[in-house]
């Protein structure tokens, strides 16, 4: 696959009426690794995913008209200046892909505080989730593809009416960009046909970088099945999470695509494990492991709880699920008491391995203080090796939003990195001069 790729970056500044017009262009090589945040927006009436909006907009009366920031010193004679910015990206290093309501999708660069537009116009996607500088997205007339943002490159998927399934259909209606679903029964008039548009879609990627093979996980959100597809598929298969599941795997609250291994965090707090590599009709096997009880997150210490009863308002908190490089699902819990911008905490769970053993009875799980010398990519589900030539720092949960698979009624987009050893908050605040609608971490490969 291509890696070389580009973004360009337009920007201009007013100053002194007597100036000259001045044109440059700035070319920046980035190393591979480094985090990066990708941002989108509404447009033409097609909304976003997000609950709540910041900006990535100017803020009225800013010293200049930007699209990425950039200070321009009061003294310099310039009446317009604009600059075209080339970001080829550090493989592995973090980046915000933002959405913006009126320019579409930029790309924020934390090492330089700098905001990038890409080489292709991808306004008018949702982007459901990303696998390197891979993401799956899907149009307003509910199309699925991955695209490359650094490049031109797409993966045109399966139209989601080639679903197979044993249980539910989906088809679409002549004319008509929504699709519908319902039972696989036609003979009962009873049977609900739903209708979805492009917002109620989620989903996760995995590209492997090595010979670019790929497994897409989709779902209609609080919903009762998920379709997939791997290379080469022309239709999607069907995963039940209500109907004919073992009752303690049933439902999801959270899911991770790592690999061909999907973790789903069903709605009775246990781990579902499904390996997807199987080429049997179902294309899938489950590999759960047998725990006789959910998982029983320990109490908050009691500085925490008294932080928590002095507020006077509803307390946004969320549960998710990661997996670490070695394997091992953690339950991420975080909360926002709102009294402050750095006022958000995370705890880290982990199963204990007696938990196993049919004897037990007390199953609470065990908080984990450190992650060491990894970072976790709440966004992705995943945790990588620190790496500070790339900008990834040890111990560290870089985040945006908490319920990006299954919306809270309390949504709030949120960006920071969060470090586990000072319980602190590393926030970027040259973003908060621009208004956008969402933003999520990805790590170009």
């Amino acid at each position: 696959m291509q890696r070389s790729s580009t973004f360009k970056q337009r920007w201009s500044c007013q100053n002194l009426e007597s100036a000259k017009a001045m044109r440059s262009t700035l070319i920046q090589r980035q190393e591979a690794g480094s985090p990066l945040l990708m941002m989108y927006a509404e447009k033409d009436g097609y909304r976003s995913s997000g609950g709540s909006t910041m900006n990535l907009l100017p803020k009225a009366g800013s010293r200049s008209t930007l699209k990425r920031t950039l200070s321009i010193p009061d003294f310099e004679p310039v009446k317009s200046l604009r600059s075209t910015l080339i970001l080829q990206p550090k493989a592995g290093s973090p980046l915000l892909m933002l959405t913006a309501e009126e320019y579409g999708c930029r790309i924020y660069n934390p090492e330089d505080g700098r905001v990038y537009e890409t080489k292709s116009d991808f306004s008018g996607y949702r982007f459901l989730g990303s696998s390197g500088k891979w993401f799956l997205v899907v149009d307003s007339r509910m199309k699925l593809y991955i695209i490359d943002v650094f490049s031109e490159e797409r993966i045109d998927l399966p139209p989601l009416e080639s679903f197979k399934g044993s249980l539910y259909k989906i088809w679409r209606r002549v004319g008509e960009e929504n699709v519908m679903h319902g039972l696989m029964d036609d003979d009962d008039p009873f049977c609900d046909e739903i209708p979805h548009a492009a917002e109620d879609l989620r989903g996760r990627l995995w590209v492997d970088d090595k010979n670019g093979n790929y497994v897409v996980v989709w779902q209609f959100e609080m919903n009762s099945f998920l379709g997939f597809c791997r290379t080469g598929d022309d239709h999607y298969r069907e995963i039940p999470t209500q109907l004919g599941v073992q009752r303690e795997l049933r439902g999801l609250y959270d899911m991770v695509l790592k690999g061909y291994s999907l973790y789903v965090f069903a709605t009775r707090e246990f781990i579902r494990h499904l390996d997807l590599s199987g080429q049997d009709e179902d294309g899938f096997k489950d590999v759960s492991e047998k725990h006789r009880l959910p998982m029983w997150m320990p109490p908050l210490s009691m500085d925490e709880l008294e932080s928590i009863m002095k507020q006077k308002k509803c307390i946004p908190s969320n549960k998710g699920i990661a997996v670490t490089r070695a394997g091992q699902v953690l339950l991420v819990f975080t909360y926002h008491l709102g009294t402050s911008e750095s006022h958000r905490m995370f705890h880290l769970y982990k199963r204990d391995p007696k938990d196993l053993d049919p004897k037990t009875l007390d199953t609470q799980l065990l908080e984990v203080h450190s992650l060491g010398d990894e970072a976790l990519f709440y966004d992705l589900g995943i945790t990588v090796p620190a790496d500070h030539t790339l900008g990834i720092e040890p111990n560290s949960i870089y985040f945006t939003r908490d319920d990006r698979i299954c919306h809270n009624k309390l949504s709030c987009l949120d960006i920071g990195v969060f470090n586990l050893a000072t319980k602190t908050i590393k926030r970027f605040h040259g973003l908060s001069n621009f208004n956008f609608n969402d933003a999520q971490w990805f790590l170009p490969s």
